[in-house]
């Protein structure tokens, strides 16, 4: 018997290799009759260093989440995609990531873009994506290229969604 992915966890970050992974995770939602779940983390960690703590501030990148997650949505949407959903998650990344967001839906395969730290940043604070693929409870799969498996340059890169 094949191997199906009936729920699929994508992290959402703003960044280039979230966008692959999140194209990538419709196709095998679609091809595999899955759901997909997506998911973005607000690092509340990076608040602490902020003296004057702003509750506004919070509810800001709140909001922004919120209006790029529908985009999303949108976009799964207009590929044939219906079983998509998303959370706003607050917290530490790689532990919500990795265990607690999907031994809660019930995940079988995480889709996540590859880092896009540089060696210093990845010794200094480590990288999401190599602490996922390290603890995760499910299997998971590190996107470094296009739906059609190419490598993109950076000039390629800013042109997606122009």
């Amino acid at each position: 018997m094949l191997q199906q992915y009936k729920h699929i966890l994508v992290a959402i970050d703003g960044s280039y290799e979230a966008e692959l992974a999140f194209r990538k995770a419709v196709e095998v939602a679609l091809r595999n009759d899955g759901q997909l779940h997506l998911i973005h983390v607000i690092d509340t960690r990076a608040f602490q260093n902020i003296s004057s703590f702003d509750s506004a501030m919070v509810e800001q990148v709140t909001e922004t989440a919120k209006k790029t997650m529908d985009e999303y949505i949108a976009t799964a949407n207009k590929l044939g995609l219906k079983d998509i959903d998303y959370s706003i998650e607050y917290g530490a990344p790689k532990s919500l990531i990795a265990r607690e967001v999907p031994e809660k839906k019930k995940i079988d395969l995480i889709m996540i873009g590859a880092t896009g730290l540089n060696a210093v940043e990845r010794l200094l604070i480590g990288s999401v994506t190599e602490y996922v693929t390290r603890t995760a409870v499910c299997d998971v799969l590190v996107v470094r290229t296009d739906l059609a498996n190419q490598h993109l340059s950076t000039k390629q890169r800013s042109n997606i969604g122009h």
